[in-house]
């Protein structure tokens, strides 16, 4: 189905019927029941009660209606159409059986045709078919031709810095501007607000996945991630404070597996404790975007982040960020800061409390909220720099050769940044 996505619309059901009749919903209820799904989903009153009340709320992923009491369906389906967000698998049932009829319908958009009577076992398989076309990566008519996949973790270097915003502007960006589909990831367990800021519930995906690695697949990743829109998902977690995170990160490993497997771009929000605990979470990493402020300490952690990124994912662009430039004179300059890192900072991000502010209270992206800003600017030039990464031949972005020598200790590199004591005299 092909209507406009509602942007004020942040969650869809995954499932919803319309039926004619009582014995058809009896036969429905203990199936979607069977499969997690919400019984009293299942409505009374055929496709046009469906365009009636979809003209008013968000289509759920998969939609069943009945065509029993349609005159003309072809006329009526394509009335359903104009009401379906995109993404939306419509299955219809009905008691004519008609090969031309069922051509029609298909040609229309239609997944499925059930002849009535219908069968448990048969709506069942039919449902399963649905998901697993959900869960099937799909082709985006939008996007260049050859696009390969994009994945991408934003750490920060310090908390505070900002990087779940400039996390959660990347995969907005990635779905809206480049024409992909993204999933964002984030890996804050326990304190996340990647969900949070898009005005989301997270779920329990995730704590699900880590639990119960058998079960990740592609249905599960279906299942599991929230739509923000038409082109970002996200996969997130509020964990209890006193529920330990116990996984040796297989799991995590094999669920930004299928994510990728599902997807056109990924873009992990790992927390930098993630990152020591399980380093294979970037490996194939085109991109890692490393966001830091102008301060000691951003310098110190970007050094040891750094040397230790080009260990584990030699291949992977690293971008790096310095975040709420503006506020007050920085605590290191940037040419001090690029001195002690030996390398550039490939973007530097504007402190901009208003647009900040209006996001967190619609719930948006900062990306979203921003318009015209000088920080929308900024975050356009890193979704460049992460959207190219995927034809990059493996050399670091814009690395810099800086005339004063290398020093081989980390105080070293910082000795020049640390304040001058005065001489007695």
């Amino acid at each position: 189905m092909n209507a406009p996505f509602r942007m004020g619309a942040t969650t869809r059901d995954s499932f919803a019927a319309y039926l004619c009749d009582d014995d058809t919903i009896d036969i429905l209820r203990p199936v979607i029941a069977d499969m997690g799904w919400d019984i009293e989903k299942c409505h009374k009153g055929g496709l046009r009660n469906a365009v009636q009340s979809l003209s008013v709320t968000p289509s759920p992923q998969i939609l069943m209606v009945d065509l029993s009491e349609s005159s003309d369906p072809i006329n009526d389906i394509n009335g359903l159409a104009e009401v379906c967000e995109p993404g939306t698998v419509v299955i219809a049932m009905g008691q004519v059986n008609d090969v031309r009829l069922f051509r029609d319908l298909m040609a229309s958009g239609i997944n499925d045709y059930l002849l009535k009577p219908v069968f448990p076992g048969q709506v069942r398989d039919t449902l399963l078919s649905a998901q697993a076309m959900l869960a099937t990566p799909r082709q985006n008519a939008d996007a260049p031709a050859g696009l390969s996949h994009v994945l991408t973790a934003v750490i920060g270097t310090r908390g505070g810095v900002g990087a779940t915003t400039i996390a959660t502007s990347i995969a907005w960006m990635l779905g809206q501007r480049a024409k992909r589909h993204a999933a964002l990831l984030d890996l804050d367990i326990h304190f996340g607000t990647g969900a949070l800021s898009l005005d989301l519930e997270p779920g329990r995906g995730l704590i699900d996945a880590i639990d119960n690695p058998s079960r990740i697949d592609g249905l599960f990743i279906e299942r599991a991630m929230v739509r923000a829109n038409d082109k970002l998902a996200i996969l997130s977690a509020e964990a209890p404070v006193t529920q330990a995170m116990l996984s040796d990160g297989a799991a995590l490993f094999q669920l930004r597996a299928e994510i990728n497997h599902a997807f056109e771009a990924t873009v992990i929000d790992l927390p930098r404790h993630m990152l020591v605990q399980f380093p294979h979470m970037v490996t194939d990493a085109n991109a890692v975007v490393l966001v830091t402020e102008l301060t000691l300490a951003g310098a110190r952690d970007a050094i040891r982040l750094i040397a230790a990124l080009k260990q584990s994912v030699p291949g992977a662009k690293i971008i790096v960020v310095a975040n709420k430039v503006g506020t007050t004179p920085p605590e290191i300059t940037r040419k001090d800061f690029e001195n002690s890192i030996e390398r550039e900072i490939n973007v530097l991000i504007p402190w901009d409390p208003k647009v900040t502010v209006k996001a967190a209270k619609l719930g948006k992206t900062v990306a979203e909220a921003g318009g015209n800003a000088k920080l929308n600017a900024a975050l356009e030039e890193i979704m460049t720099l992460v959207a190219a990464s995927a034809d990059d031949d493996g050399e670091p972005v814009a690395t810099v050769s800086l005339a004063k020598p290398k020093s081989a200790s980390l105080m070293g590199k910082l000795s020049g940044l640390m304040p001058k004591k005065k001489a007695k005299a």
